[in-house]
């Protein structure tokens, strides 16, 4: 937006102008947008949002006094930020977070007038990943943006829609939703002309109810498409039939699909068999069977922007999604403690189970927002461990806890993830293969770090590499 002036920025905020940034700019828009002060330096335009703790506005000299080009917050934020003598402009909104939401809109359509094309990828397990090796593909031929790490809500895919540049060719988002609704208030600000559906699953429960509402909500993609853009889903999910629509064409990916796989042979190539017969040959860095999955709905979109992929096939995962860790005395730990729920922790032990080259070891955290029938998915999970192999389980949490009834070997139960670090590394045994997976909210990330420290990704494709920094496209990387 470095192009736009500060009266443009209102109109497109919807915000008052109250101060004009100084003379000596280098140029009439800034160079980036912040929501945290500590980041608002030179050329940045810092927007304050309410939080629970405290009123980003408040900070709105701060981040003046920082040099930033300008800021963006309430109007008694914006009064008290105009009286400053530092330079840079100043912008009045009732509710930044609209204005927030406003801009990247705006910006979402300035990017289309340029040629820009949009992927939004939502479901309820393998987004991030599919996110991944999607702008992976793209960006062999394409200037390729997608958003960094979790940059998935109302407040994060404003941002990543923010911050891609103008010369944009195809911006990939990631959208998350909790509740009705919030798909829906995304797909207004990215207005995709792809629509991706991973999956439907047994996710937010607690707040959705049930699987139809669970698929209703991750439609509202499909929803809010425009005309004749396209929609990839899975073929295998009915839950979705019901949200298609006649003016969007839709793609399908899986068994019998669009888009499916071939048995895989020996040796890293993976075959992909497209629409009428076209054959895809990848080398993927990764074989996990879930990532194969996402890796179909990647190429389904990828095709539908015209691009083939084609031979090896390097992918650097967002953090704490299936990181391979080295560790002592042949110990692998197996670090996908981002989130969890029924369907990604099965998919998770599957890998362990055919991976592990000796014990089988899982520490298994509570999985979050399942409602009254969290004990039993709970217990299932147990079941499945104890059905894949699993030698030694090591639950944490009170949810987690009924895991154990479902399990038959070697269980032991703590509260909390220092507790659970601290008893792993007296039970671990040489080139054991360590699973640490539960819901963001347990924390064990704590235990991927205790035993982890100073140790080496097992695989180089493994970690969390920017996707704004990786994936600008050719000459660009």
């Amino acid at each position: 937006m470095k192009d736009w002036d500060a009266s443009r920025l209102a109109r497109a905020a919807g915000a008052g102008l109250l101060r004009e940034p100084g003379s000596d700019t280098a140029e009439p828009g800034p160079r980036g947008t912040t929501i945290d002060s500590r980041r608002a330096g030179a050329g940045e335009l810092f927007i304050g949002l309410p939080g629970q703790r405290s009123d980003g506005g408040a900070y709105a000299a701060q981040a003046l006094g920082a040099g930033a080009w300008g800021v963006l917050v309430a109007p008694e934020h914006a009064a008290a930020a105009a009286e400053t003598p530092t330079a840079g402009a100043v912008l009045a909104h009732p509710s930044p977070l609209a204005g927030l939401m406003a801009l990247a809109r705006a910006w979402r359509q300035e990017l289309g007038a340029r040629g820009a094309r949009v992927v939004a990828i939502t479901g309820s397990t393998g987004k991030t990943s599919t996110k991944d090796i999607l702008a992976e593909i793209l960006s062999a031929e394409l200037r390729t943006v997608s958003s960094p790490e979790n940059f998935n809500t109302e407040i994060g895919l404003p941002l990543a829609v923010l911050a891609a540049p103008a010369d944009t060719e195809v911006l990939v988002l990631e959208m998350a939703m909790r509740g009705a609704g919030q798909i829906a208030e995304l797909t207004e600000i990215a207005q995709p002309d792809v629509g991706v559906i991973v999956n439907v699953g047994p996710v937010h429960l607690e707040l959705l109810g049930t699987l139809e509402a669970i698929a209703a909500a991750k439609a509202e993609l499909i929803a809010g498409l425009k005309q004749g853009a396209t929609a990839v889903i899975p073929v295998d999910e009915p839950l979705l039939g019901p949200h298609l629509r006649a003016d969007v064409r839709t793609v399908t990916f899986g068994a019998g699909g669009d888009f499916a796989l071939e048995p895989r042979r020996s040796g890293a190539a993976v075959e992909i068999v497209g629409a009428a017969g076209a054959r895809i040959t990848l080398e993927p860095s990764f074989r996990e069977q879930h990532n194969l999955r996402n890796l179909l709905a990647a190429v389904a979109a990828a095709r539908v922007l015209g691009v083939t992929p084609h031979g090896p096939l390097q992918v650097r995962f967002s953090r704490l999604r299936g990181e391979r860790l080295a560790l002592k005395d042949g110990v692998v730990l197996i670090n996908d403690c981002y989130n969890a729920n029924p369907m990604s922790m099965r998919a998770a032990i599957d890998e362990l189970a055919e991976r592990a080259p000796a014990r089988r070891v899982a520490v298994l955290g509570d999985m979050l927002e399942l409602g009254p029938d969290a004990p039993r998915l709970h217990r299932e999970i147990g079941e499945h461990a104890a059905a894949r192999g699993v030698e030694l389980l090591l639950t944490v949490g009170a949810l987690a806890e009924q895991m154990r009834a479902g399990f038959d070997g070697e269980a032991h139960s703590v509260a909390d993830a220092p507790a659970a670090a601290e008893l792993l590394q007296r039970l671990l045994r040489e080139r054991d293969t360590v699973l640490v997976k539960g819901s963001r909210g347990v924390g064990l990330e704590r235990v991927a770090e205790e035993l982890g420290a100073g140790a080496q990704p097992e695989r180089e494709h493994r970690g969390g590499a920017s996707p704004l920094e990786r994936s600008a496209g050719p000459g660009h990387r």
